[in-house]
Parts: structure tokens; C-alpha cells; sequence
């Protein structure tokens, strides 16, 4: 479950995602160089391999820490993708088959434009088709995938259904996608409203469209993504899908129940390309940091069971702390606000910087209260078990 949009205007484009998915479901940042690959190679993805190409640009990916493919990405020639997760009538794959993070990566790898990475996405939709387990905590999840595709000049989105495709081109104003199909009459014939009405898509995208339309920069993009909905400051719970209404997505429902585990920004123009990124959970408490992909960072390797050391985990247990107690919640963003810039940092010490600020702020909060609805408490409680195993569910990709 997911929210991602593009706003294109004349100067620029913006580009913005949150990825929510299961809240122990650790997302790393990887650094990917270019390559060169001999005829007839194979590419084993997540759970299928496929023909290689002769060359694979560099990328930098947000990918959930057991597959292959990413959740969220960019590659040299400033191409950025998100996918979204939608409900379909149409069959997954028996064997094999491409997750939607496979084609992300596949688009990134082998497209030098917006236009380029769409087309590779439909094609591998065409021949390939998309299967294989898709969650964490529930191995029989699965699910078709869209896609929303940008440079510095335009946008696509792609949208499928199996092994059919769609695309539509994206040149003004803002576009959003969520978990539901969008473009007609493609949506009509594939689309299940039942589950897309659970996952709360329609409400997500069209708040989204609308905060979106006053973006001017990165720091527009990131209160986008923030965002709890009309006069929320903190997440609003429901019974049946948690906070899952808004874009700032929070765990906890009975029936349904997501986490923005990572968040990303870009701001993309002919030539140029800026990323931020928070890696890790909750953007409404977290900071957005400059990542580059000429700039390598040691980030750690986060998996499904809490650690000390990795960057995801660290300001997890930060989150988790703070998130219940719309007191220490307010403290911590207004310490976050603070911090956070815009500017032309330097990667590496931003995320240095950063590391100590977690360390301080987990420092200064007082005593844990936590003010969420029981089944809310709950739901974390049981995650919190899951966290502290021996071996997370999943193990990582390698």
C-alpha cells in the first residue's frame, strides 16, 4: 500500500513516495554500479531469472531487505520510479513470474529516459508476467503493480493487469497514483474495487492530488508525504485498516494494515537530479537527507529483527517510542524541523549528523505513554515480538 505522485511543471519535476508495507519489513538503501554483462547471461531477480542485457546503468534503490528489486529508485541518467501495489481480477503467475519491485529495478537498470524505463516495464509485464509472494508477514499476498515513471522532462505511468499493460504520459500538472487502477477503460475491465476500497485508495489519492498541486520544491513534497489528513497532526486509527486513509501511513488495523516503512524524494530537471531520502519508517517523524549515487553510504543491513546498528533500526526504536504520545511526537518534530535542510549538504555527513541526532533525541524523551486504540497497541505489540526473534521471517536477498 502505497502513495506516490509527480508534479510536472515547466522548470522542473518533482517526484515523491512513501512506501508502506509490513512495519518490521527493514528497507535498505543500495548503491548499484553500472556494468557490463557477456551475451547470454542470466539475471536471477527475486524469484525467477530472466535474459540479461549487454549493459545495466548505476542505480541507487530503496528495497525491502529481502528482494532482489526495490520499492523505489533512481539511476544515472536521472530517471526515477515508484511502484504501487493494485487489485486485480486477472491470475498471477503459477511459476515464476516478476514482482513489481523486480520490474522497478529492471526499468532503472535498462532505461536511460522516462520513456525508455516504461516501455521496458510493459514489455517485461508482456513476456514475463508477474507472480510470486509479495509480503512479509503474509506469504499468500500477492498482487498486480503500477508504476509511475519520470526525468526532467515528463512522466509516465504504467498500469497492469497480469500480463496486460497500459501507459499514459504525463507532461503538466500533477499526477498521483495509490493502490487502485486509474486509467480508463483499463481500470473498468481489471480493476477489484472491493479490495481497493479496503486499501483506502481513492481517499489517499485524491488528498494527495490536491496538496500536491501547491508543490514547489522538496520541502512541499515532504509535508505531502507527511500528511495524516484534514486537521490531523498524528495518525487517526480505524478498526478496519489503521491509519491507512492518509499518506503518512500507520499500522494497526484488524482487517488491513500498512507502515510507511521509507520515503523519497527527487527533484528532477535536463541534466540535473536531487534526491532525498529518509530510510527509514514514518517521514511525519523522520528527516529527509540528501543521498547521491556518487556518494556510497554505509547505512548498515537492516532485516526483519531489531538491531543496534543499522541505520532503519536505530530511528525505529526512536519511532516507536515517540509515535503513541502525540506530546513526544510534537517534540520530536519540532526538533526535526530544525534540523532538516534543503540545501546542498554533503551525503555523508548529513547522515552522520543524523545518526547523532537520533541518539540525542532518544536521549531526551521523558517516560512512554502510548494513547492508540487497544487493537492499535496490540497490533505493535505483536510486531514488537517479531522483532526481537532469532531470524526474521524472510531472510535477506544475497
Amino acid at each position: 500500500m502505497c502513495d506516490t505522485f509527480v508534479v510536472v511543471r515547466p522548470d522542473a519535476v518533482l517526484f515523491g513516495k512513501n512506501s508502506d508495507r509490513d512495519a518490521n519489513e527493514a528497507q535498505r538503501l543500495d548503491w548499484v554500479a553500472a556494468a557490463e554483462h557477456a551475451d547470454g547471461a542470466t539475471l536471477r531477480c527475486t524469484w525467477t531469472t530472466i535474459p540479461q542485457v549487454r549493459r545495466t546503468h548505476a542505480l541507487l534503490l530503496s528495497r525491502p531487505y529481502w528482494m532482489w528489486g526495490a520499492e523505489m529508485g533512481a539511476n544515472e541518467h536521472g530517471v526515477v520510479i515508484g511502484n504501487e501495489a493494485v487489485f486485480t481480477h486477472a491470475r498471477h503467475e503459477r511459476q515464476g513470474g516478476l514482482l513489481g519491485m523486480d520490474l522497478l529495478r529492471l526499468g532503472l537498470e535498462r532505461g536511460a529516459t522516462a520513456e525508455e524505463a516504461a516501455s521496458v516495464i510493459s514489455e517485461l509485464v508482456a513476456k514475463h508476467g508477474q507472480g510470486g509472494r509479495a509480503g512479509y508477514d503474509d506469504p499468500s499476498f500477492h498482487y498486480h503493480n503500477s508504476f509511475l515513471v519520470a526525468d526532467g522532462r515528463e512522466a509516465f505511468v504504467v498500469e497492469t493487469a497480469g500480463r496486460e499493460h497500459v501507459r499514459e504520459r504525463v507532461t503538466a500538472g500533477v499526477r498521483a497514483i495509490s493502490n487502485g487502477l486509474t486509467i480508463e477503460p483499463f481500470a473498468e475491465e481489471h480493476a477489484d474495487p472491493i479490495v481497493g476500497a479496503v486499501a483506502g485508495c481513492a481517499v489517499r489519492r485524491a488528498r494527495v492530488t490536491k496538496l500536491a498541486e501547491e508543490a514547489l520544491g522538496p520541502a512541499d513534497v515532504a509535508a505531502v508525504l507527511r500528511d495524516h489528513g484534514p486537521g490531523h497532526d498524528d495518525p487517526s486509527y480505524h478498526p478496519l485498516n489503521g491509519a491507512m486513509r492518509a499518506p503518512c501511513m500507520h499500522a494497526g488495523g484488524l482487517v488491513a494494515s500498512s507502515q510507511t516503512v521509507a520515503s523519497w524524494i527527487s527533484q528532477l530537471s535536463p541534466g540535473s537530479a536531487l534526491h532525498f531520502a529518509t530510510g527509514t519508517a514514518a517521514p511525519c517523524l523522520s528527516a529527509f537527507k540528501p543521498v547521491a549515487l556518487d556518494r556510497p553510504l554505509d547505512l548498515g543491513a537492516p532485516t526483519g529483527v531489531a538491531d543496534a546498528t543499522s541505520a532503519w533500526w536505530r530511528f525505529e526504536a526512536l519511532h516507536r517510542r515517540a509515535i503513541g504520545d502525540p506530546a513526544a511526537a510534537a517534540k520530536l518534530r519540532r526538533a526535526r524541523d530544525a534540523w532538516e535542510g534543503w540545501d546542498a549538504r554533503d551525503p555523508i555527513e548529513a547522515w552522520r549528523d543524523w545518526g547523532a541526532f537520533v541518539a540525542e533525541q532518544r536521549l531526551a524523551l521523558g517516560p512512554r505513554r502510548d494513547l492508540r486504540p487497544g487493537y492499535v497497541r496490540r497490533y505493535w505489540a505483536a510486531r514488537a515480538r517479531d522483532a526481537a526473534a532469532a531470524v526474521p521471517k524472510l531472510p535477506a536477498w544475497s
